[in-house]
C-alpha cells in the first residue's frame, strides 16, 4: 500500500463504486441526477476527479472544466474554473491532499494551453473557502455580493483577469413576487433541498413556488445569484444564495410575513 493518495477519473466505470459529495446511497434523489449531469457536460471538457487515501478509501473530490462553460455567474474564458474541491472527513485534513487536487487542475489547464485557473469562493458554507488557493498561489481579482470572491491563478501575468457577471438585482427583479426556487443538476445535495423547501412553503404557508431548473451552462452564467445553482426568491428578493435546510427555510419565511 503506497503511503500516498491518489486520483481516479470520476466516470461511468468508477461512478457507482465512489461516494457522489459525500452521498452513498444509491437511492439519494440527487446521486442520480448528478450522475446524468456529469455525463451531460464531458461533451464540454468537464473533470472530475476523486482522491483516495493510501488504503483506497475516498478522500476528497474537485471538479472544474473550462470557464467558458463554468456553472457559476462568471465570464473565465480562457481559464480552468473550478466547481469544488473539498476533503471528505477530518481525518483527511491538513495533509497537503487539497494542494494534490488543485495541481492536478493546473497540469489540466497548462496541457489545454489556458491562462490558468480560477474559482470562486466565500467564508459561508457550500463553496471552498479561500485559504487552501492563497497557498496555492491564487489572488483575488473580482468580488460580488453578499461575500463572494473570484480567484485565480495565472500562468502569465499578460492574460486578463476573469470576473463576475454584473447585472444582480435586475436579475432577480425578473421573477417578480411569489416565491421562486432555482436549483439544478451540478451539486446531488441540492434535489433533497429544493422538494423539501416546495413541500413546506405548500403545507404551512399555502404558497405554491415557481420551480426553475438551471440546464446549461449559459443558464447558470445568466442566473440571478453568483452561486448560480441554487436560489429561493421570495417577493423579488434573494433569500437564499445556497442550499438551506427545511427549518432554515420556516426561520426565513416567518420573519419575512410577521
Amino acid at each position: 500500500m503506497t503511503d500516498k493518495p491518489r486520483l481516479i477519473d470520476v466516470d461511468a466505470a468508477s461512478f457507482e463504486g465512489l461516494p457522489c459529495c459525500g452521498i452513498k446511497s444509491p437511492t439519494h434523489p440527487g446521486r442520480q441526477q448528478k450522475f446524468c449531469w456529469l455525463q451531460a457536460n464531458a461533451k464540454f471538457g468537464l473533470r472530475a476527479k476523486a482522491l483516495l487515501a493510501p488504503d483506497g478509501q475516498p478522500g476528497g473530490y474537485i471538479e472544474y472544466l473550462p470557464g467558458e462553460f463554468a456553472w457559476r455567474g462568471v465570464d473565465a474564458r480562457g481559464y480552468m474554473f473550478i466547481h469544488c474541491v473539498w476533503i471528505y472527513s477530518r481525518q483527511h485534513q491538513r495533509k497537503g491532499w487539497g494542494s494534490v487536487m488543485i495541481e492536478a487542475c493546473l497540469d489540466d489547464a497548462k496541457k489545454a494551453g489556458m491562462n490558468g485557473a480560477a474559482v470562486m469562493v466565500r467564508d459561508g458554507p457550500w463553496l471552498a473557502g479561500g485559504r487552501l488557493f492563497l497557498a496555492n498561489g491564487f489572488e483575488p481579482v473580482d468580488t460580488a455580493p453578499p461575500d463572494y470572491q473570484l480567484l485565480v491563478r495565472k500562468f502569465s501575468r499578460a492574460a486578463a483577469n476573469p470576473a463576475f457577471q454584473k447585472g444582480w438585482d435586475e436579475k432577480v427583479a425578473r421573477y417578480g413576487k411569489g416565491l421562486t426556487i432555482i436549483r439544478s443538476g451540478q451539486c446531488p445535495h441540492i434535489a433533497k433541498f429544493a422538494s423539501e423547501i416546495a413541500q413546506t412553503a405548500a403545507e404551512e404557508y399555502q404558497i405554491k413556488p415557481k420551480v426553475v431548473e438551471i440546464e446549461s451552462w449559459r443558464d447558470a452564467q445568466n442566473a440571478p445569484t453568483p452561486y448560480a445553482i441554487f436560489a429561493v426568491i421570495y417577493n423579488g428578493k434573494v433569500v437564499a444564495d445556497h442550499q438551506i435546510s427545511r427549518t432554515r427555510f420556516r426561520n426565513i419565511m416567518n420573519k419575512l410575513r410577521v
